[in-house]
């Protein structure tokens, strides 16, 4: 079992990558391993819509951070996790820009498998990263996990969010339930529900 966490922030080991290590050390306590990939601070192309990754099954930009992503969910993750900071009230845009093209082009190695997302902030907006993050996920058939709060970490400067004890408790929640909703759900060995054709239905005739 293995599963994925994105840091959305250009901080290595900033807030986000303290509030996703307590997740990953919990997960790891569940015997469940973890693999976490931070974006790094170079510009990270988004989508284009361009189609290229439904022929081909890979996005058509071929830069190192997708190729690194593409490579570890490709090879089988049992869940994955995505945490950002809050810039103007809502994530991080390269971690959105990334997570569209993953999304696009890895959506059947997705789909059935638990994900979660975490909001770090120094104050406000982590409401809306939460929600904005999670609707990837509730677009692929992909179970959301819950904890006991919604997944917010406060924190300012490098290292506060380890202060507040509340929201790193509702990390090791997260890391617990999903490790559970993992075992429980064994979606490699128990399949998943069956899908209907995709029916397409736009406003406009």
């Amino acid at each position: 079992m293995r599963v994925l966490l994105i840091n959305g922030s250009p901080r290595n080991e900033g807030n986000t990558f303290l509030a996703l290590s307590e997740v990953a050390k919990t997960l790891n306590e569940e015997g469940v391993e973890t693999v976490i990939v931070g974006i790094g601070k170079k510009a990270v192309q988004g989508c284009i819509a361009c189609g290229m990754c439904g022929r081909t099954g890979r996005c058509t930009f071929n830069d190192d951070l997708y190729g690194k992503i593409f490579s570890i969910i490709k090879d089988g993750i049992d869940g994955l996790i995505v945490g950002s900071p809050v810039y103007y009230g809502g994530p991080n845009g390269s971690v959105c820009a990334l997570m569209d093209r993953i999304c696009y082009s890895l959506n059947s190695y997705l789909k059935f498998k638990p994900a979660a997302s975490v909001a770090v902030c120094r104050r406000g907006g982590a409401s809306a990263t939460f929600d904005r993050l999670n609707k990837y996920f509730t677009i692929l058939n992909m179970p959301v996990v819950s904890s006991q709060y919604w997944n917010m970490v406060y924190g300012q400067t490098p290292g506060q969010a380890a202060l507040d004890e509340e929201g790193m408790q509702t990390m090791r929640t997260l890391g617990r339930n999903m490790a559970w909703m993992i075992k429980k759900l064994n979606v490699s060995e128990d399949g998943h529900p069956a899908l209907e054709q995709p029916v397409w239905t736009n406003f406009i005739r």
